[in-house]
C-alpha cells in the first residue's frame, strides 16, 4: 500500500495536475518567469511554411474553440524563442520530489516515475525548468508543458497491464503488457541527424533531444556525476602526476551549470584546489548557495592570488579594494589549526571570498569559481608562466557543453554573457565564428601550459571534436579519428574500470526521508564489504574499496539535490546483491517505500559514442551502435519498470546512441527476480562486447561471470599473436 498522505496542500495540487491539460478555464498566461535561468533562444531557421507546420502541430494538443486564442500566442513564442513551449501551461506547483504516497495513482510504478519526473523539473536540479530542460543546455524532459500535463494524467490512470509509449516527449498512448513506460527520444533516419535538422524538428515539435537522464526521468542532480568525476581526478593525478595525494596540486576546467557543477564538488573531495569558470552568474549563485562551492570570484587577480600569494599579501589587496570600491568587509575567525579567515567583500553585486594562507603551498582543497570566460582564465595562466616561470596549474580539462557549441552550449570570450546571447539570437553566423575563434584560443593556451607539463583531458563533452572542426591544433598524428592531441577521460580512465562491469548505479528513496537512504547507504556498504571478505581481485577490491569510502563520506558532504538519491559505482555481482538486499528491507519494513534503480546511461553498455563511452574500443567498432540497442531491448523483456533509447547524449546530436532504464522495488518476489534477470543483463551485454573487442580487463571479467553463471555463454576472441603474419598475408 502506499504511504498515508503526507501533505494535504501537495495531494490537491497533484490531484489538479493529474486531471489533464487545464482548458476550461485557461491558466493566466504569465510567459517567461523572472528571476529563474533560461535556455538560450533557439535559431532554427524554418520557412514560412515550417512555421505554420510548428503550430498546427502545438495547436493539435487542444479543442478547436480555443485554438485562435492559443495560435497568437504559441506564434508569439516561435518567433522570440525559436520554440514553442506553451508557458501559459506551465503549472503553479511546487515542482519537486513529492513522497510517492502523495501521487494520485493506481500502481506504485506510475508513482514512482511521477516522483522521477518532477525531480528532473525541480529549479534545484534543472538548469532551465521552465524550457523543461534538465541539464546540458539543451537535454530536456518534454518538448512543452502540453506533454508534461497529460503524461501525468495518463500516468495517474495507468493499470498494471498497460504501457505509456513515449515519442520524443509526446505521449503516443497507453497500450498493454510490460514494462510500464517506453521512451525513444531524438531516433532520426542517419543522413537526417544533423544538428541544422535537429533545430527544425525540434521547433516543428517533432523530435526532441533528451540528453541521458533527462529524457529517460532518471536525473539525480549533480551528485550523478559527482562520484565519477571524482573518480576521474584521483585516477588522472595517479596516471599523470604519479601521485596519490592530490593536495596542493590544482585542477582547472570549466562548467558548473548543469552536470558541471559536480566539479567544485569533485576538486574538494578528491583533495586538491579546484578552480572552475563559469560565465552565468547565476549558476556560480546557485552552487555556492547549495554548498556545492566554496567561494566566487570574479577578478583573475584574485584567483591567481589563491595560489600564489600569502595572507598578508592578499590582506593588502582586500584593504585596497575595500577603500577603492568604498564598500566594506567583515572578518571571521574560525579556530581551527592555522586559522580560516573569511572575508567578505561588496561590489555592485556581492562576492564571497574566503581566504587563508595559500592554498596550493598549504594543500587546502579548495573550489574556487571564476565568473567569467575560461579562455580569459587559462590565457592569464599563460601570462603568468611567460613573466614568472611558475607554472600554477597541474590537471585541466573542461565541461561547457561543446556537444552544442553554437546554441549557447559555449560562449565566446570575445563577448560577454549577456552580449553574447544577445549575438546568439540576431546573429547566429556571427555567433559561430566567434564560437570557433574562440575555441582555437582556448586550446592554444592549453597547449602552451601542456608542453611545460601541465596535465589536460577531453571530458567527453566533445571539447577536442569541435575544437578540431575549429581548426584548432588538437590532430594526434597516425593516430584513428576518435584519437586527439590529449586524451579522453574514457581512453585513459574510464575505460577500463566500464571493463571491469563498474560503472554507476544509483537509486531513489521514493519516501523522501532521509533516515530510508541512511539506510539504503548502511546496506550498500555492508554488501561491498562482505564482497570483499569472500574474495574478490585486487583490481575489483580496489574499486570497492573505493566505493565505500565514497558512501561512507557521502553524508557530510551534503550530495543530495532534489530527490532522495544516491549514487555509486559498481560492478553486475554488486548491483544485483545490493537490489536484492535494499528489497528485503522495503519488504521487511525497515525502508519505507518503494526504491527507484537507475543508472547513468554513461556506463558499460549503456552507450555506443566513439568519442566518450567507446573511445577505448580499437577494432572499428567505436561507431557501431548493436550495444545499446541490445541493452534497451534486452532490459525490456528481462523486468524494467521503463526503459528509453535516446539519440544524442554527452557529445552531441548524431554523435551517440544511448539508453537507460528505471526498475521499481517494491518488496516483492517478483522485484527481487526481475531485478537479478534485468541487472545481471544491464553490465553483461557491454562487459561481452569490450571483451570481443579486445579488452583483457573485460575479458578476464566476463570469463568470471560464465564461471558464475553456468547459463552465461559468450564468444570469447582469439588474439593475433604473431603480427608479421599480417604483413605477410598483405604482400600476397
Amino acid at each position: 500500500a502506499f504511504l498515508p498522505c503526507i501533505s494535504s496542500a501537495a495531494m490537491t495540487s497533484l490531484k489538479e495536475i493529474c486531471r489533464g491539460l487545464p482548458l476550461y478555464p485557461l491558466p493566466e498566461n504569465r510567459g517567461r518567469r523572472k528571476g529563474i535561468p533560461h535556455a538560450p533562444v533557439r535559431t532554427p531557421s524554418l520557412t514560412a511554411q515550417e512555421k505554420k507546420l510548428a503550430l498546427r502541430n502545438a495547436l493539435r494538443y487542444f479543442p478547436p474553440e480555443i485554438q485562435k486564442k492559443l495560435a497568437l500566442e504559441f506564434a508569439e513564442e516561435l518567433r522570440l524563442y525559436g520554440h514553442i513551449y506553451m508557458y501559459r501551461f506551465f503549472p503553479d506547483i511546487e515542482m519537486r520530489a513529492y513522497p510517492i504516497g502523495d501521487y494520485p495513482c493506481k500502481t506504485k510504478s506510475a508513482a514512482a516515475i511521477m516522483l522521477m519526473i518532477m525531480n528532473n523539473l525541480d529549479p534545484s536540479v534543472a538548469q532551465f525548468p521552465q524550457e523543461l530542460v534538465t541539464y546540458g543546455g539543451n537535454g530536456q524532459v518534454f518538448s512543452n508543458w502540453a506533454q508534461f500535463w497529460l503524461v501525468m494524467h495518463y500516468l495517474s490512470e495507468m493499470t498494471e497491464e498497460q504501457t505509456l509509449v513515449m515519442y520524443s516527449g509526446h505521449p503516443l498512448g497507453k497500450k498493454q503488457d510490460a514494462p510500464r513506460l517506453i521512451i525513444t527520444n531524438g531516433m532520426v533516419i542517419p543522413n537526417y541527424s544533423t544538428r541544422d535538422e535537429y533545430e527544425k524538428m525540434f521547433a516543428l515539435g517533432v523530435t526532441m533531444y533528451g540528453q541521458m537522464t533527462a529524457g529517460s526521468y532518471c536525473y539525480i542532480g549533480p551528485q550523478g556525476i559527482v562520484h565519477g568525476t571524482v573518480l576521474t581526478v584521483l585516477n588522472a593525478g595517479r596516471r599523470y602526476l604519479k601521485a596519490e595525494d592530490l593536495s596542493g596540486k590544482v585542477f582547472v576546467t570549466s562548467g558548473l551549470g548543469g552536470m558541471s557543477g559536480a566539479q567544485a564538488k569533485a576538486a574538494v573531495i578528491a583533495g586538491c584546489v579546484g578552480i572552475i569558470a563559469e560565465v552565468d552568474e547565476a549558476a556560480l549563485l546557485k552552487r555556492h548557495k547549495q554548498g556545492w562551492l566554496m567561494e566566487i570570484s570574479n577578478n583573475l587577480d584574485h584567483c591567481i592570488a589563491r595560489l600564489r600569494y600569502d595572507f598578508e599579501f592578499l590582506c593588502f589587496i582586500i584593504l585596497t579594494l575595500h577603500l577603492s570600491a568604498l564598500c566594506y568587509f567583515n572578518v571571521h575567525i574560525e579556530g581551527v589549526e592555522g586559522h580560516l579567515f573569511l572575508f567578505q567583500v561588496h561590489f555592485l553585486q556581492p562576492i564571497s571570498l574566503i581566504y587563508s594562507r595559500d592554498a596550493r603551498k598549504n594543500k587546502i582543497a579548495l573550489s574556487l569559481g571564476y565568473h567569467g570566460n575560461v579562455v580569459d582564465l587559462w590565457e592569464r595562466l599563460v601570462h603568468e608562466l611567460d613573466t614568472t616561470g611558475e607554472l600554477l596549474v597541474d590537471l585541466g580539462s573542461d565541461q561547457t557543453s561543446c556537444h552544442n557549441p553554437f546554441s549557447g552550449g559555449y560562449y565566446p570570450v570575445q563577448l560577454g554573457f549577456e552580449e553574447a546571447k544577445q549575438l546568439l539570437s540576431t546573429n547566429p553566423g556571427k555567433f559561430r565564428t566567434l564560437v570557433q575563434e574562440s575555441l582555437k584560443r582556448h586550446v592554444a593556451a592549453i597547449n602552451r601550459l601542456a608542453d611545460k607539463g601541465m596535465f589536460f583531458w577531453d571530458y567527453g563533452n566533445a571539447f577536442l571534436l569541435e575544437a578540431q572542426r575549429a581548426g584548432a591544433d588538437v590532430e594526434k598524428r597516425g593516430a584513428n579519428k576518435t584519437e586527439f592531441r590529449y586524451p579522453s577521460y574514457v581512453q585513459h580512465i574510464m575505460g577500463d574500470i566500464f571493463s571491469l562491469g563498474f560503472g554507476p548505479f544509483r537509486w531513489v528513496c521514493t519516501s523522501g526521508d532521509p533516515q530510508d537512504l541512511a539506510t539504503t547507504d548502511s546496506i550498500a556498504m555492508s554488501v561491498l564489504e562482505d564482497s570483499i571478505r569472500r574474495g574478490v581481485s585486487t583490481s575489483v577490491k580496489q574499486q570497492y574499496h573505493d566505493n565505500i569510502r565514497w558512501i561512507r563520506e557521502a553524508g557530510r558532504h551534503s550530495l543530495v539535490v532534489g530527490s532522495q538519491a544516491r549514487i555509486l559505482y559498481s560492478d553486475q555481482s554488486g548491483r544485483v546483491s545490493i537490489a536484492v538486499a535494499i528489497n528485503r528491507a522495503i519488504s521487511e519494513g525497515r525502508i519505507k517505500a518503494p526504491v527507484v534503480l537507475s543508472r547513468d546511461h554513461h556506463d558499460v553498455s549503456g552507450t555506443d559514442s566513439p568519442y566518450r563511452e567507446t573511445s577505448n574500443i580499437y577494432d572499428g567498432s567505436a561507431f557501431c551502435a548493436d550495444m545499446a540497442i541490445q541493452n534497451f531491448v534486452g532490459d525490456a523483456f528481462r523486468g524494467a519498470t521503463w526503459v528509453a533509447l535516446h539519440n544524442g547524449g554527452g557529445v552531441g546530436w548524431g554523435e551517440v546512441i544511448n539508453g537507460g532504464f528505471g526498475l521499481v522495488l517494491d518488496g516483492s518476489k517478483e522485484a527481487e527476480e526481475r531485478a537479478k534477470m534485468m541487472l545481471s543483463w544491464d553490465v553483461s551485454n557491454g562487459v561481452a562486447r569490450r571483451c570481443w573487442s579486445g579488452n583483457d580487463y573485460a575479458y578476464e571479467t566476463i570469463c568470471q561471470a560464465m564461471k558464475e553463471n553456468a547459463a552465461l555463454k559468450v564468444t570469447l576472441p582469439h588474439k593475433v599473436v604473431d603480427e608479421n603474419i599480417l604483413e605477410q598475408a598483405m604482400k600476397h
